[in-house]
């Protein structure tokens, strides 16, 4: 009809012309709405799929969350139960024989073996001993950021006792200790992964079959354990005391002695750490039979009556105990051991004090590489502070107060660097000096690498270095930062077994 109507005169085709335009317009107006309509909800739709994306990966990562945490909290559950205090820990002494060890990163913990020893010392050796120290420092940087923070209110620049000793719930937090390790046995951590055990009986009747609740007891035992006491004890061993893996003593909180027998002998293992205890008046011991693991017990030979011997082992870490006027040496290290600690230690009356290095002859030792920090070696000290053969020995913020031959000794072309120590020279005009390069000729060792950085001399004390300094060689022989020299005193004030008590600082 619309066609026909406008077939007809000039006005009726104006008209129509106009109103064509008009339609078309509105039609490519409406056309125009409803694509750039479609296009806003297309937009809408998109942006809403990408939240509900988004919503949902968070929420699979909540659940995630919640999942992992159910897992732990059940994992928890059905770990062994540790306390940090003495009370309600000692049901372990009647089980703990029994026990099997299912974790099989602990397989290597009765390595009886000269080989099986020899592999795991290997495998302690620091290959990259700038990555050790950078470690170490970090470790250190993140402990006093806490304490900046507000979380310690203490510090006295030792970063071993820094880590632990400002914690007032230090008992409740024991086996933080096993994190606080320096130098190159900072990888020992003992029993940190076991159970307590609470020594509650001094007695060493039976070295073959020792009672349950004894020390002896608990250290043979094939599981990891982090051993405390119940109360003050003296403990005179009929035998050497022959450690198995994986263990603690951690004397702190009561005054525990080790005196006037056998005394701690670290044969063929692997992780252990001695904390906090008074080792004296040790005997020389053997001849008998004496029992090292649940399952083996065999013939003893002389014991030489050291403090603490460590023989063909790793891992290896001795701090803040007193140790004084033993028949051989206080610490000896020797048969390949290697990524060993000293630290913290009060050494008093005593002749050969610390031995590192079986003899001349023996170049497994060189492998060696033992850290000797923020020790106090004192009064009625004679010689070998330490006697070193073969290794690399970093000797680093020492305080010797105390010696009467010489302080650091050694043959067998031993890598020594000693920084930021504190060395008082006796009166004697003779003893002045600080090193001593045992039955070798000067023309031999004069190549030996043996330096001293930072170190305070006084009272006419003198280091005699030597070697080029191959850096390569120092780098080997070097496993911490060492800090200045005028902090020593504050570094090894508490140096020996500390007399921590409950709800306090250490």
């Amino acid at each position: 009809m619309l066609a026909r109507y406008c077939m007809g005169g000039s006005i009726k085709r104006s008209f129509c012309g106009s109103f064509k335009l008009r339609l078309y317009t509105w039609f490519f107006s409406l056309s125009l709405n409803f694509f750039l309509t479609i296009s806003l909800h297309h937009q809408i739709f998109l942006q809403r799929e990408k939240e509900r994306e988004k919503l949902t990966m968070a929420v699979s990562r909540k659940w995630a969350c919640m999942f992992s945490a159910v897992l732990l909290l059940l994992f928890v559950g059905v770990m062994p139960t540790t306390s940090g205090t003495n009370g309600g820990i000692s049901a372990l002494t009647r089980s703990v024989e029994t026990e099997k060890v299912q974790s099989s990163s602990n397989t290597t913990m009765a390595a009886r073996s000269q080989e099986e020893a020899d592999a795991l010392n290997e495998k302690a050796v620091a290959d990259n001993p700038e990555e050790v120290v950078s470690m170490v420092e970090m470790s250190i940087r993140n402990s006093t950021e806490r304490r900046r923070l507000g979380y310690f209110s203490c510090g006295t620049g030792n970063p071993i006792d820094d880590c632990w000793r400002c914690d007032p719930n230090w008992q409740k937090n024991r086996k933080r200790l096993a994190d606080c390790g320096i130098g190159f046995g900072r990888n020992a951590i003992g029993g940190r992964d076991g159970r307590f055990y609470v020594v509650t009986d001094p007695s060493d009747n039976d070295p073959v079959n020792p009672r349950p609740g004894t020390l002896r007891h608990a250290v043979i035992q094939d599981a990891p354990l982090w051993i405390v006491f119940k109360r003050d004890m003296v403990i005179q061993l009929k035998q050497e005391l022959i450690m198995n893996s994986f263990k603690t003593i951690d004397g702190r909180g009561v005054n525990v002695h080790i005196a006037n027998g056998g005394c701690i002998t670290i044969q063929f293992v692997t992780n252990v750490i001695i904390h906090g205890l008074h080792i004296h008046d040790c005997k020389p011991t053997g001849n008998a039979m004496v029992r090292s693991s649940p399952s083996h017990y065999g013939w003893r030979t002389m014991a030489d009556g050291d403090a603490v011997s460590i023989f063909g082992s790793s891992h290896i870490w001795v701090d803040h105990n007193s140790l004084s006027n033993c028949a051989d040496g206080l610490v000896d290290a020797v048969m390949g051991s290697t990524a060993i600690t000293v630290s913290n230690n009060h050494f008093t009356h005593h002749n050969e004090v610390m031995l590192l290095g079986h003899s001349d002859s023996y170049t497994r030792d060189k492998q060696m590489q033992v850290t000797i920090a923020y020790n106090h070696f004192g009064e009625g000290l004679i010689q070998r502070m330490p006697r070193c053969r073969h290794g690399y020995f970093h000797v680093v913020n020492n305080d010797y107060t105390h010696w009467e031959m010489y302080a650091i000794g050694g043959s067998a072309e031993p890598t020594i660097n000693s920084q930021g120590n504190r060395y008082n020279a006796p009166v004697n005009p003779f003893a002045k000096e600080v090193t001593k390069r045992v039955d070798t000729a000067a023309g031999y060792w004069k190549n030996w690498n043996w330096r001293s950085e930072g170190d305070l001399l006084l009272n006419g004390a003198y280091f005699t270095p030597s070697g080029a300094g191959a850096s390569s060689s120092y780098a080997r022989a070097s496993s911490l930062g060492a800090k200045s020299s005028s902090m020593v005193g504050a570094m090894t004030a508490n140096a020996g077994a500390l007399g921590c008590r409950r709800a306090r600082q250490c």
